[in-house]
């Protein structure tokens, strides 16, 4: 059976399209939204004019301020970018009810700890359910219902009710697994070689060159998930090379676009300025590299990434640095 009432902390345009699909499939849905303008404006309008203009969500989705409200749902789909997660859940994990499926919807690793973030669940809501939603997918396609597939980990029964529930969405198309970690990791990963692939685009190096490092990045991914207990054919499915192709190859994405301004010589303390859009993968580089330290692996493009990001190289040189490593087979 399908969990009937659903509850989407965080109100981002991501948030936001997870609850329009949610409410597509008959479900009520609660919005919570740390905004007070975001909250008033899904309640005169059905619409959040802030993050996500020009999009009307379904009448089901009510919004709210009030946390412990989402935290009474069947079924929680957190969305909070990935770096606020913790203290998120240091407010929420206490109150939610054991057993309880708690969805993480956000990409990313924990800066300090390298945690993943179903292990920073596991850690501040040690009652919940695990969960995590992920696979290419940009907001305003799937709140326009345009045709997505995606990845959904959790035991199995759970991943089974969670597929139900959002997969009576027309054109969303939830496929399930139990391999939490290998969704954790892809969705994070990948964030940091689209910034990767974006500096390519972005320094005229030529799309040969964005094709061959995509290409070594995913290799990069599949050696650390097979460090960390990751199943191959995770990474090499939606939430991992799906996910990595969407995100490496558009200016729609956040992380890619991000890279191509920093490849066209924009300023860096510019481009990481608050006031730009979140480009979940500037923070996730060194986590993602420290966490393969941690495991023995060797993460040249992350590094790279990293590296440029941290102002001790620009561009051309990084990019020199990967074209002078001793030659090895493939």
């Amino acid at each position: 059976m399908p969990y009937r009432d659903i509850a989407v902390v965080g109100a981002g345009a991501w948030g936001s399209a997870l609850a329009a699909v949610a409410a597509s499939g008959g479900h009520a849905v609660t919005l919570w939204a740390r905004e007070a303008d975001v909250v008033a404006s899904v309640a005169s309008s059905h619409e959040n004019t802030r993050f996500l203009p020009g999009i009307t969500l379904p009448d089901l989705v009510e919004a709210t301020g009030d946390l412990a409200q989402a935290a009474r749902a069947d079924a929680i789909l957190l969305a909070v970018p990935a770096q606020n997660l913790r203290a998120t859940l240091k407010i929420l994990g206490p109150q939610i009810k054991a057993g309880t499926p708690v969805v993480l919807c956000a990409k990313g690793i924990e800066n300090g700890s390298g945690l993943l973030l179903t292990e920073i669940l596991a850690e501040e809501a040690p009652s919940a359910e695990l969960a995590i939603l992920s696979g290419p997918s940009f907001a305003r396609d799937v709140a326009r219902g345009m045709p997505t597939a995606i990845a959904v980990a959790a035991r199995k029964e759970i991943a089974v009710r969670l597929q139900m529930t959002l997969g009576q969405a027309p054109g969303f198309r939830p496929y399930v697994t139990e391999d939490l970690t290998g969704v954790a990791l892809g969705g994070a990963a990948k964030n940091v070689y689209a910034i990767a692939c974006g500096m390519v685009e972005g320094a005229g190096f030529g799309e040969s060159a964005r094709a061959g490092l995509l290409a070594r990045s995913f290799a990069e991914l599949l050696r650390l998930g097979g460090a960390i207990g990751a199943k191959p054919e995770t990474l090499m499915g939606l939430s991992g090379l799906g996910d990595l192709v969407l995100t490496a190859t558009s200016m729609s994405s956040r992380n890619f676009a991000f890279g191509a301004h920093i490849g066209e010589g924009k300023p860096l303390r510019a481009m990481l300025a608050p006031s730009q859009p979140l480009a979940e993968g500037a923070a996730t580089a060194p986590a993602l590299v420290a966490r393969g330290a941690r495991h023995g692996v060797e993460l040249p493009v992350a590094e790279a990434v990293a590296d440029v990001l941290a102002g001790k190289l620009d561009v051309t040189r990084a990019a020199d640095r990967l074209l002078s490593r001793p030659f090895r087979a493939e």
